[in-house]
């Protein structure tokens, strides 16, 4: 059980957990989450970690076939700038490792942004905070449990 898993059963929400085989040379946590799950790529969203000018930390929410922008998450913070945050902040401030870092049951609350993608699927999957597994929940769900709000701040598929 994770703190991830606790908070949706907790707060009640209707979720899923889908456990699969991680391999530890694979390039991308998340394309590897999509691949093993069978899962179109957008739908399975990444928690990425930024801290802007003023060195708040906040939390990103973004498909794994998409990148992070800067210009857009500091925008939405009303920031002026953001860059990814340091590993060793990241794991302090969320309490789980890179590559499990979930949007739920991190350690200090963040700011959170989710990429506005989000709300065209009926769920979408997140980590459930440890690698090779992840809960797949409705984006409003989400966005209620981390006090989140929907932005656009990811740049294309690459």
């Amino acid at each position: 059980m994770t703190p991830a898993i606790n908070v949706a059963r907790k707060a009640g929400i209707k979720h899923n957990l889908h456990e699969y085989k991680h391999e530890p040379g694979h390039e991308s946590y998340g394309l590897e989450a999509a691949e093993k799950m069978g899962v179109e790529p957008a739908r399975v969203f990444k928690t990425l970690i930024v801290a802007t000018d003023t060195k708040e930390l906040l939390v990103g929410i973004v498909p794994v076939s998409a990148m992070l922008n800067m210009k857009q998450i500091a925008k939405a913070a009303g920031a002026k700038k953001a860059a990814m945050a340091a590993a060793a902040d990241v794991q302090r401030s969320s309490g789980y490792v890179l590559g499990g870092v979930s949007p739920l049951g991190q350690k200090k609350a963040l700011r959170t942004f989710i990429d506005e993608s989000a709300q065209q699927f009926d769920t979408i999957f997140a980590s459930a905070g440890r690698r090779g597994l992840e809960i797949e929940l409705a984006a409003a769900d989400l966005a209620t449990l981390t006090r989140g709000s929907f932005a656009r701040i990811a740049d294309d598929e690459h």
